[in-house]
């Protein structure tokens, strides 16, 4: 076991990271060099910079033993993220658009979170390199949470993911032998869903450059477009469809997908994260669509459309819109703000408090209710058909505390800057779940976050922070007594 002050492996790791980054850069450079735009030299500036200080650290870093102990595991998953958008900011700093610092980080934060929040304005004239190096960002993060979730998380035991080592530990269960294995696997899995989505997305009416970007957006359910007005500017039934198809599947556990490549679809179907994710949003779509029927005046077809896509967008965590939901009235709001609590599955790309643990926290309260009923009966927790081990429902219950606790911290800071109820609520909302779009005028479907002051950008981009990593990986560095020996 590493001293937790023994920062080498951690600098390695890093070091590596910040190469592939530098090497990320080089795509949005060739792109914005195709089309004689002038970014080209900020973005090969900014990749010469970054493989020069990677390289540095993963030279300096590389005779250090590879394994790493649980405790430097927590400081590496939390500074990767904190250092990597550091200079995945870079390019938005030094490009035509005049980002301050603050808005640069806010933005790569958000592209590396899947989050989706964004400060710019104008995506429609914005330059290629920038709209290409917006996607190319979430999609790495994408991959890079799939591979967290799995690999890392329920190592830690973070909020009751030690659920799901239980899982993968048990060798009739397993789908790949070894981390590494899975994590490429993933990866060409991840990979082929990004390429079909892209074809669909060309054939429905996009342009190649729009279907590349918004299929790395998608299936990282990360909600970046290249476009002001999003997915509604094609104002095309087929996108909309093709969209919520892949948003869907970008929130679903991705192991599940390599046991349905070896024949195991009927895993992907009984995966009771997978059942309750489909049931949550198929009753709020049916309920959103009775309420744009009867209330909105909608047609029932149109209604169902407009319920089906934006529904799905929110509860995903990915952030497109085809129109402004905020005009749709009282009852869209708050029942958009609890699916956006909600979120996706473990192992997909989404954010939120996950379905397992909503999963997790109904079976406490029934088995609860039993007991009542019963005092001297036995009754077992169960999840996909196993016992949950003992430990699951106390951090579970754990991570909710500190995800309210969190979330209503948040909001009273940035009700403290000046921002409306609204905007405070549904910002902090939006960044701790890594949902993209927040509610109201400012920061709903049709604003950004641009308007909002540099403190409430800062705080922002540490709740996304928090949010992604799962609230305890990153906030346990905080406590004292981590950091002793």
């Amino acid at each position: 076991m590493g001293s937790v002050r023994d920062f080498r492996p951690v600098f390695l790791v890093i070091g590596i990271l910040l190469v592939t980054l530098a090497l990320a850069m080089m795509v949005p450079a060739i792109a914005d060099r195709i089309a004689d735009n002038p970014d080209w030299q900020v973005f090969l500036a900014a990749a010469l910079f970054t493989l020069f200080l990677g390289g540095c650290l993963t030279l300096v870093s590389r005779t250090s033993k590879t394994a790493i102990s649980v405790r430097q595991a927590f400081v590496l998953t939390t500074f990767s993220w904190i250092i990597i958008p550091a200079f995945a900011a870079l390019p938005f700093v030094f490009s035509d658009l005049g980002l301050s610092y603050a808005d640069a980080y806010f933005e790569a934060m958000s592209g590396l979170t899947t989050t989706g929040s964004t400060v710019i304005s104008d995506l429609d004239k914005a330059p290629p390199g920038i709209l290409l190096w917006r996607a190319l960002l979430q999609w790495l993060g994408g991959i890079g949470i799939i591979v967290t979730a799995i690999a890392i998380l329920p190592v830690l035991q973070v909020g009751g993911m030690q659920l799901f080592r239980t899982e993968s530990s048990d060798q009739s269960d397993k789908v790949l032998p070894r981390a590494a294995a899975l994590a490429g696997a993933i990866f060409m899995v991840y990979f082929g869903l990004t390429v079909i989505n892209c074809i669909a997305y060309w054939g429905a009416g996009m342009t190649l450059f729009q279907s590349i970007c918004h299929s790395m957006t998608t299936i990282a359910t990360g909600g970046f477009s290249t476009l002001d007005e999003s997915i509604g500017h094609f104002d095309s039934p087929a996108i909309e469809g093709i969209s919520t198809v892949f948003m869907i599947l970008g929130s679903l556990p991705f192991v599940l997908y390599l046991q349905a490549v070896r024949g195991g679809f009927r895993a992907l179907i009984k995966d009771t994260q997978v059942r309750w994710f489909l049931g949550i949003a198929i009753a709020t779509i049916l309920a959103l669509t009775g309420w744009l029927s009867t209330q909105g005046g909608e047609d029932f077809e149109h209604a169902l459309r407009l319920a089906s896509f934006n529904a799905i967008s929110v509860m995903t965590g990915t952030g497109y819109s085809s129109t402004d939901f905020n005009l749709w009235g009282a009852f869209v709001l708050p029942l958009f703000t609890l699916i956006m609590l909600v979120g996706g599955c473990t192992g997909a790309t989404t954010g939120g408090i996950k379905v397992f643990r909503i999963h997790v926290l109904y079976t406490t309260a029934r088995v609860q209710m039993l007991k009542l009923i019963q005092p001297h009966g036995i009754f077992t927790m169960k999840f996909n058909g196993r016992p949950v081990p003992d430990e699951v429902p106390g951090a579970v219950m754990g991570f909710f505390f500190l995800f309210i606790v969190s979330f209503g911290t948040v909001a009273l800071a940035l009700s403290l800057m000046g921002l409306d109820y609204v905007t405070s609520l549904s910002g902090a909302a939006t960044a701790i779940a890594n949902v993209g779009p927040g509610l109201g005028d400012i920061i709903g479907p049709s604003g950004n976050f641009q308007p909002l002051p540099d403190a409430a950008k800062w705080l922002l981009s540490f709740a996304m922070l928090i949010g992604r990593l799962e609230l305890f990986t990153a906030l346990i560095l905080l406590v004292p007594h981590f950091w002793r020996d």
